[in-house]
């Protein structure tokens, strides 16, 4: 009777943490990088049975929850320390539009949503030339690299992928214009530059969905949000990593925040960027 109330209540609390990560089965396993049928094994009620160690640690540690409180040993939820630093991490940026700390996030949360508000234009439509404008100087990324980079940077815009780029209109109009770090670019680098968006979000779309919010009501830190994985808030120098899921939902709900107040929606957007390209016209 003991075992039958612990694997019981084992069952709700997996059911519980599953529905608060807003996954189905299949997704919280991937997050859990476990079995999907041993997955579904353990909620069966009719085939009562409590997980292995290995796969009790998985679920906790994707869950953030602790051990004890899954399997009814604790009313507290709260994770032990060294799981609480999981939790909270600062990772150093390489300075670069390939980091590798970002194209490895990337890579962990292949089949998930990616949504990103970018500092500026995304790295991973700009051209050769505006990627050498911008980093050409800096010491660790040297000009005979940025075929790699271009190579690595790609797939964020494959149409098979799904992509979501919040991004403020006035950044589009002052590179278009030349304006603040791009007084130096040339027109024709610019408008090459548009045209080659262009391009990429009318073969992406709707894989890679833009919307342009405007700064003048909303404002928006640098921020990425890899599927159910983590959120990164870009700081400069340096990320700031978080693997809560209720710190990854929060982005995820700002994100849906910007997209209601964007002004310029999905369908919009090429459009759009054919008004810069009319007013770059000498």
């Amino acid at each position: 009777m003991v075992r039958n109330n612990t694997v019981g209540l084992f069952r709700r609390r997996l059911e519980s943490v599953i529905g608060r990560a807003g996954l189905t089965t299949s997704g919280f396993a991937r997050l859990a990088n476990i079995d999907r049928s041993t997955l579904s094994q353990l909620l069966d009620d009719t085939d009562p049975r409590l997980p292995r160690a290995d796969t009790l640690m998985a679920i906790a540690t994707a869950a953030h929850v602790s051990t004890d409180w899954l399997l009814g040993l604790s009313q507290r939820e709260e994770v032990g320390a060294e799981i609480i630093q999981a939790m909270l991490q600062i990772e150093m940026h390489d300075r670069g539009p390939a980091d590798d700390h970002f194209v490895a996030w990337l890579n962990e949360a292949e089949g998930y949503r990616i949504r990103t508000v970018p500092v500026a234009l995304p790295d991973f439509v700009k051209t050769e030339a505006v990627l050498q404008f911008e980093y050409g100087s800096t010491e660790n990324v040297a000009p005979v690299q940025f075929d790699t980079v271009r190579a690595r940077l790609d797939y964020m815009s494959k149409a098979d992928n799904d992509v979501e780029v919040c991004l403020a209109l006035q950044d589009l109009q002052a590179f278009a214009d030349g304006q603040d770090i791009w007084s130096d670019l040339p027109l024709d680098a610019r408008r090459d530059q548009i045209e080659h968006l262009n391009a990429i979000y009318r073969s992406a779309y709707p894989g890679l969905r833009f919307y342009l919010y405007d700064r003048k009501t909303v404002y928006s830190a640098p921020f990425t949000v890899f599927g159910p994985k983590r959120a990164v808030v870009f700081l400069g120098p340096s990320y700031l990593v978080l693997n809560g899921s209720d710190h990854i939902r929060m982005f995820a709900r700002r994100f849906d925040d910007l997209i209601r107040l964007a002004v310029v929606q999905p369908h919009g957007v090429e459009p759009f960027l054919h008004d810069l390209l009319d007013r770059m016209t000498p």
